[in-house]
């Protein structure tokens, strides 16, 4: 095609992107200079999976970014749901909960990656690691706050948090949670949800009437399938550090594995599991 049949490109078809008005690229975009020069070694010599630790756990709180994305949205919209006479979107609250699943389950997917690590190869650079912990996370704290585990003893136990992150953790203990958001749920379709007797009952009256409410059955489906997908992710996370460091403790100064295995009757919802032994 000769030059007289091109569409002419204008300078608004650019994106200018930066300060300096570039043009947008895939990795300025991305900001992949920035990303990919944040994966420092503390080994000497360097250990060759200390590189394969650090990207899982970034990409883990890569992860709990977007998690929290979804949550926050998913609750917003549920509680915009929950006003009086407003109608609501319950079908978009259950979406973004969709989406929250499939990330969970990726998270459970990648310890299979961390666990091509041999205990041996771990033990090479473990000690560089102390006194950070994966107990200090703290997004991944904002999201058990968030789905309704909501813990202020957390503010005093975490070691080494900045202003800015107890600030954060503040604000989520704050915050409405997801429980909060499906019991206004409930009280906009005039179900009762002053307490967890209450709330029990009007799940049941859900549960038989799905031609009805079955909005809000999917809506507590979905909240129940992230407690699950919590507790399977918890579940796998406890077994990967036994099979790694056994019963050694944890380089945050925890109990490690003991810690871990604590944690696994935690349940965000526990009326939703009761109700399945009333239905």
């Amino acid at each position: 095609m000769s030059d007289t049949h091109r569409n002419p490109v204008t300078d608004e078809q650019f994106v200018s992107f930066g300060e300096q008005g570039a043009q947008l690229t895939y990795g300025s975009y991305l900001r992949l200079p920035t990303l990919l020069d944040a994966q420092h070694l503390e080994s000497d010599p360097p250990a060759h999976d200390e590189l394969l630790f650090i990207t899982i756990h970034q990409v883990y709180e890569l992860w709990f970014k977007q998690l929290l994305h979804e949550v926050t949205a998913a609750r917003d919209t549920m509680l915009r749901a929950g006003q009086p006479g407003a109608g609501g979107d319950l079908w978009r609250a259950q979406h973004l909960l969709s989406r929250v699943h499939v990330i969970e389950r990726v998270l459970v997917q990648q310890v299979d990656v961390l666990e091509t690590m041999t205990p041996q190869d771990f033990l090479e650079f473990r000690q560089r690691l102390a006194p950070a912990s994966g107990f200090q996370s703290v997004q991944f704290r904002e999201l058990e706050f968030l789905s309704g585990a909501k813990d202020p003893g957390y503010l005093s136990r975490f070691k080494g948090l900045t202003e800015a992150e107890q600030d954060r953790l503040r604000a989520r203990l704050d915050e409405p949670t997801l429980w909060d958001a499906f019991l206004a749920v409930l009280r906009a379709h005039d179900l009762p949800a002053d307490d967890d007797e209450q709330v029990a009952d009007s799940v049941r009256t859900v549960a038989h009437d799905r031609d009805r409410y079955g909005a809000v059955w999917a809506l507590a489906e979905a909240l129940l399938q992230h407690d699950e997908l919590a507790a399977s992710w918890r579940a796998r996370h406890v077994v990967m550090v036994e099979r790694m460091i056994g019963a050694k403790s944890g380089t945050g100064g925890s109990s490690g594995s003991a810690y871990l295995r604590g944690r696994l009757p935690l349940q965000y919802y526990p009326v939703l599991w009761d109700v399945r032994s009333r239905l």
